[in-house]
């Protein structure tokens, strides 16, 4: 498995592509803006993209999702509880620069499920909190978790949007995260990645 991360859009957002080394399958998570120049490396490696997961629907995470979707004939991937916030500007934040957007997802995923793409298998982990429908992805033979805004570097995801919780935030984190092995790679949606062991030693909020 490789790892690829590229920082899109007007926050930073990490958009990350999971790439199986052996067969150049690929999985694009949160692809939040910059479609053109995604869709360019794509080409350039000759990757063969196989789906788009979303941790959860806010604009900076979902906005290039559909035109990738449309230019290579892949599915939009996300929770079953994140339908609304992808539909409605006021629930994904789009207004916040401007926009009226409406996302949308081919693919609805429950908690616990697993998801066989690409060559690989992914956990789906409901870790509502920061929207009421976010998750995380979990590989656990690769010891990796594309955690969104779920987690962060010495950090937690904010609340203060609507539908946000802080207690169930937490209660996310340490329900579903933090019962990882220490040397789980947590791959989060906005600055640098880190370790569910380090986290569990330095995170303030924890």
């Amino acid at each position: 498995m490789k790892v690829e991360q590229y920082c899109v859009g007007e926050v930073g957002t990490n958009c990350y592509f999971l790439i199986n080394d052996e067969t150049k399958e690929t999985l694009v998570i949160d692809p939040g803006d910059a479609a053109g120049r995604l869709a360019g490396r794509i080409r350039e490696e000759g990757l063969q993209p196989r789906a788009i997961l979303l941790t959860h629907g806010h604009f900076d995470h979902a906005m290039a999702a559909e035109e990738l979707a449309e230019e290579f004939g892949v599915q939009i991937y996300a929770h079953e509880k994140e339908k609304e916030t992808l539909q409605q500007p006021e629930l994904n934040r789009s207004p916040m620069i401007g926009r009226r957007d409406v996302y949308h997802a081919d693919v609805f995923v429950k908690d616990g499920e697993i998801l066989k793409l690409a060559g690989m298998e992914l956990a789906v982990l409901h870790t509502p909190g920061h929207t009421e429908g976010g998750c995380c992805y979990y590989l656990e033979k690769e010891k990796a978790v594309f955690c969104g805004d779920t987690l962060f570097c010495q950090s937690v995801g904010r609340t203060d949007f609507p539908r946000g919780s802080m207690s169930d935030l937490m209660r996310s984190i340490r329900e579903k995260l933090m019962t990882m092995p220490d040397d789980v790679t947590a791959y989060p949606g906005h600055m640098d990645k880190t370790t569910i062991g380090m986290e569990r030693k330095y995170n303030p909020f924890l």
